[in-house]
């Protein structure tokens, strides 16, 4: 079996873990590291958070960075109050066993992709873009050795879930993702039009919890506490799942639709800051960009749940 490198770029996050323990749970993938960055909650906490998640799934063998503590030329801006103020939820956390990796997550990232061969490694990035932007200006040679890049973040007919037009991880650092979008990078995007379409329903999250594992118990928490949250905050009935479709994508494109497209992103504006503009007419050929705009939620779903229950 042809293993898919990856690393995932991440900030923990409730929907961030469950990308991540599925990822963990994929022998498929040979996750190279996770890096992280400051989004959801602060560098320090999704640091720890993905330190947390990897020793609760027994992947010690997979090296954590920290990355960016704060946006290219803003200040940062946090959603605690969709993850929790640790991040997890209602999970307890704590202090992991295993230090940070040493080196920052932009220099990972580099020596990752120019050690191996072109097109080898794959990034999934869960967060803001600020990385991968920091890894580019400093080796812009990456964008042609870099396998896909698969981004959650955007929003095109769906709009906003943090202003009217712009989804939270690119309005968290608009400059890093417009960088990155003209790097020439080949990137996949899973916005809001197709996450919005992959709700945890009770009886998704059921099927999650029934699974044996402490992991698994962890997701169907993870998820369960979104549900209030999207409840309490938004009015919505079941939570969308937004970054584990990044990974499903790598295991299974089979379960998505995506359309090739120009993507860029509004950096000027207060009122439109971090809006997705996304242009379908274009050449197929030669396009770099795909937006997703269909998924196989009960797919998706199933596929977690299946790899869930190879964890811890």
């Amino acid at each position: 079996m042809q293993r898919q490198s990856l690393i995932i770029d991440c900030d923990p996050g409730v929907d961030d873990a469950v990308g991540l323990l599925l990822a963990f749970g994929s022998s498929e993938l040979d996750l190279l590291a996770v890096t992280t960055v400051a989004g959801n909650v602060s560098l320090e906490r999704t640091t720890r958070n993905a330190r947390i998640l990897r020793q609760l799934a027994g992947r010690t063998n997979v090296p954590v960075f920290a990355g960016a503590q704060r946006p290219l030329r803003r200040p940062p801006g946090e959603a605690a109050e969709f993850h929790g103020a640790e991040g997890l939820g209602v999970l307890e956390t704590f202090e992991p066993d295993l230090p940070v990796a040493e080196g920052t997550a932009a220099q990972a990232i580099i020596e990752a992709v120019m050690n191996r061969p072109e097109g080898a490694v794959a990034l999934a990035i869960m967060g803001p873009m600020t990385n991968l932007a920091l890894a580019l200006r400093a080796e812009p040679r990456m964008a042609e050795r870099l396998g896909p890049v698969v981004v959650m973040g955007g929003a095109r007919s769906e709009g906003g879930n943090i202003t009217a037009s712009a989804e939270f991880n690119i309005w968290a650092d608009p400059d890093a993702a417009a960088e990155v979008f003209a790097s020439g990078c080949r990137v996949t995007v899973l916005g809001l039009d197709v996450t919005h379409q992959v709700r945890a329903t009770q009886a998704r999250i059921a099927a999650i919890a029934a699974q044996a594992g402490t992991c698994a118990r962890t997701a169907a928490s993870l998820l369960r506490f979104s549900q209030d949250v999207e409840r309490r905050i938004v009015g919505w009935e079941w939570a969308p799942l937004h970054d584990p479709c990044t990974v499903a994508w790598l295991l299974k494109p089979e379960f998505f639709r995506a359309v090739p497209c120009r993507i860029e992103v509004e950096t000027e504006s207060d009122l439109t800051r971090g809006h997705t503009a996304v242009e379908f007419r274009v050449d197929p050929a030669s396009a770099r960009h795909h937006w997703v705009v269909e998924a196989d939620a009960d797919a998706v779903f199933a596929l977690i749940a299946e790899r869930l229950e190879r964890l811890p």
